[in-house]
């Protein structure tokens, strides 16, 4: 079966958010908030969250 594209994604995404429960873009956010900032303390520290790293600074 082929894809639709004709939906641009960011037409498709406002879409969702407007006919969508208010729920499901604060959990949109939550989970992206909580993705960055796992991605920073990582950076941070120089290993992956459970990893051990010879280089890890913390």
């Amino acid at each position: 079966m082929a894809v639709d594209n004709s939906v641009a994604p960011e037409q498709w995404l406002a879409r969702q958010i407007e006919t969508s429960n208010p729920d499901v873009l604060r959990s949109m956010v939550k989970t992206m908030a909580e993705a960055l900032m796992s991605a920073e303390a990582d950076t941070l520290c120089g290993a992956d969250y459970g990893r051990r790293s010879s280089e890890r600074t913390t």
